[in-house]
């Protein structure tokens, strides 16, 4: 009984092994044409609206550079060294 099970399994299998080995081919289009003004989109245009930041969310930040009341020497060295 088992031996008879097993053979048709194995013929089942079988069959439908050989359904799957058949070559398919796609083909696809080669060329498509979109036209464009055939297209009607309806609707609103609206702007997005206004986008901000809120300015208790910005961090102020100290600045560690010396602070200097003018660059006069180093501008004097840059002249000079151009001449």
């Amino acid at each position: 009984m088992k031996l008879i099970t097993i053979a048709l399994m194995l013929v089942s299998l079988q069959a439908f092994a050989e359904d799957s080995k058949s070559n398919v081919r796609y083909e696809y289009k080669k060329f498509e044409k979109f036209d464009f003004d055939e297209i009607g989109v309806e609707g609103e245009a609206g702007s997005p609206g206004d986008l901000s930041i809120s300015p208790r969310l910005r961090k102020e930040f100290r600045n560690k550079l010396p602070e200097r009341e003018n660059f006069n020497q180093e501008m004097k060295k840059a002249i000079d060294g151009i001449r």
